[in-house]
């Protein structure tokens, strides 16, 4: 009996022509062909009065362009060579340093890492680009100043859905992927192959997303309430796949964290001796585990309704509408705490960094993440107050929401002594990290009225609800995530960032935030609605000062623009291996990071926050191997 050859991983033997130029031309051919494919289906289904017949080739079109999209980037190579028995094709680990390197599939995490970081990026500014139509749509109270009220809901829904992609992707995907690993003293994630194909799923769902006014757009906002998704044109079709391709990517993504943390952690490598981010990694990989299945099992159902005549949310045929806003929520309010742990992990990496003092209750911080990880799946119909839900209800989500402060304090109060009568150093990455703070609380006070029904049934409906989600989303974790860029940047790309540039992206984006969004809640509580675009005359100077002041925040996005090219492509000045004087063992390692990370499994010591420990070892031997004489001790 002949036995099937295999190719071991790490070989440098590539995979042939694949890359991300192939992947976009077999996208489009499978577009087509799907369409092709899906007018016949429904023009046969069309007869009997099932579904749609427009609805059933987007449908079959986008499926088409995933498949081609996927096909071409070698995803497809594993699997048809087990069905058909040959040897496995080799895959690439990253040994390539080139920008090529980064626009196909690649199974070094530390490539993974960056790709996740360049797309988040670019994603992060297109949504932002929407976002300056509708401000500059809400420049006048007037309605169809610049865009006609379909347009005005199609620009607010890809808003907000492009946003939580990023921030579902931006803020874990980049750092977990390339420096768990490194953090846990392994040589790459457990599933490099699932790696890889989690990242890929984020651009293709950003892609499809960006393509919703081409087929009529959709009104639903990121929500995608019922039954306004049942009566959307084919453009909600863009949005139902670019959730459920999420979906999908951060189940992947929880499957992968668990395991490398769980199977690959070093010696001596305790649970007590983890970094707090790989706390909030676990933290939040639980969060994906369990939520994300739930809403791609309700996106399925949504895109049966559409397209096979089922009925699972449409009333009028026996379903209920009801139904998918408590599926949704049940994914979206763990969300919410998706993006919120690692900004409260990555933090908590960097103030003990430039506080120069150990992390201050270590272990309080682990259970304050993981009890927000806990208590998030009890809160989610508070979302739900105003939509009839059974009142014996409200109490017992009224008291967990306001329970979930509780362990959200104890993460707050750990940065707060963390930071009690230290030296701290106002290096770019300790400010955005204070910021985070600032920003969070205020975010974190406003959500108390949410939590309450009789202040909820106010202001539930209005900008001051929006402006509360910006404080906590964009003020905390957005400002989070460019704390870890100019953090961990230069370990991950080998260069220096220009200070001066940096701290001119910060002052000009915590300064004009705060000019945005805090005028939102009077605006809010004054009685202007969300996702409508007219509004009372009296408002138009807030409207026109919180326009002019999004503005300028916009234009301090492009300071960090100019900031990242110009580092990392012109001035290209190298990176020390530790300018922070950080104890982690990232740090401890070469700019830029060797391709297997370690030469020999290292050994852990001690946590990496033994700052000002007289005495204090390193935290971890990197040559284990070695005699003490050959370590020089």
């Amino acid at each position: 009996m002949s036995q099937v050859a295999t190719v071991p991983f790490g070989s440098t033997r590539k995979i042939g022509f694949f890359n991300l130029g192939t992947a976009v031309v077999l996208g489009l051919i499978g577009f087509f062909v799907g369409a092709w494919l899906g007018h016949l289906v429904g023009a046969n289904v069309h007869y009997n009065q099932v579904g749609d017949q427009n609805d059933i080739a987007v449908v079959f079109a986008y499926l088409g362009f995933i498949l081609g999209f996927l096909g071409g980037l070698g995803f497809l190579n594993y699997p048809v060579a087990k069905l058909l028995g040959k040897p496995v094709p080799a895959l690439d680990k990253g040994d390539d340093r080139s920008v090529w390197a980064y626009l196909r599939m690649n199974t070094d995490h530390k490539v993974v890492g960056v790709q996740y970081m360049i797309g988040a990026l670019f994603f992060f500014l297109s949504g932002g680009l929407a976002a300056m139509f509708i401000r500059a749509e809400l420049l006048s109270p007037n309605p169809g100043f610049l865009w006609t009220p379909g347009q005005y809901l199609t620009l607010v829904g890809m808003h907000g859905t492009m946003m939580i992609l990023v921030t579902s992707a931006g803020l874990l995907g980049p750092f977990a992927n390339y420096l768990l690993p490194i953090m846990i003293g392994a040589k790459r994630m457990a599933f490099p192959r699932i790696e890889s194909l989690a990242f890929w799923l984020v651009p293709l769902a950003g892609l499809i997303l960006l393509t919703a006014p081409l087929f009529g757009g959709f009104p639903s906002g990121w929500t995608g309430y019922q039954p306004l998704v049942d009566q959307a044109a084919p453009g909600v079709e863009a949005y139902l796949f670019a959730f459920l391709l999420l979906g999908t990517a951060m189940t992947l993504i929880g499957v992968n964290v668990l395991a490398t943390v769980m199977t690959m952690r070093a010696p001596g490598l305790t649970w007590s001796r983890l970094p707090m981010f790989v706390w909030g990694a676990i933290s939040t990989a639980l969060l994906m585990l369990l939520s994300s299945p739930v809403l791609a099992a309700a996106i399925l159902l949504v895109i049966l309704d559409r397209t096979a005549s089922t009925a699972f949310f449409i009333p009028a045929f026996g379903g209920s509408a009801f139904l998918w806003a408590n599926l949704f929520w049940f994914f979206g309010h763990p969300e919410v705490y998706i993006l919120a742990i690692p900004g409260f992990a990555i933090v908590l990496e960097i103030l003990p960094v430039f506080a120069r003092k150990p992390v201050a209750g270590y272990r309080l911080a682990v259970a304050g993440m993981m009890g927000v990880a806990l208590l998030s799946f009890m809160v989610w119909q508070h979302h739900l107050f105003m939509s009839g839900m059974n009142a014996p209800l409200r109490p017992f989500y009224m008291l967990t929401t306001e329970l979930i402060s509780v362990p959200t304090g104890f993460v707050f109060l750990n940065g707060m002594m963390t930071l009690w009568k230290s030296k701290i150093r106002l290096e770019p990455p300790m400010l955005f990290a204070l910021a985070f703070f600032f920003n969070f609380l205020i975010g974190g006070v406003t959500g108390v009225y949410n939590s309450d029904v009789p202040a909820d049934v106010v202001d539930h409906g209005s900008f001051f609800t929006m402006a509360h989600f910006h404080y906590t989303i964009m003020g905390g974790l957005v400002f989070a995530m460019f704390a870890a860029i100019y953090f961990w940047g230069p370990k991950m790309f080998g260069y220096k960032f220009n200070k001066r540039l940096s701290q001119w992206h910060f002052w000009t984006m915590f300064v004009f935030f705060n000019s945005t969004f805090m005028p939102l809640f009077a605006v809010g509580l004054l009685g202007q609605p969300r996702r409508v675009s007219t509004y009372a005359p009296s408002l138009h100077g807030l409207n026109v000062w919180v326009s002019v002041s999004a503005f300028l925040l916009g234009a301090s996005f492009l300071i960090f623009v100019v900031n990242f090219i110009k580092s990392l492509v012109f001035d290209r000045i190298p990176a020390e291996e530790n300018p922070w004087e950080s104890k982690g063992i990232e740090w401890m390692l070469p700019t830029p990071v060797p391709v297997n990370n370690f030469v020999e499994t290292p050994v852990f010591l001690t946590t990496p926050y033994e700052y000002g420990v007289v005495g204090a070892p390193l935290v971890a031997d990197l040559h284990p191997s070695r005699t003490a004489a050959q370590q020089g001790v």
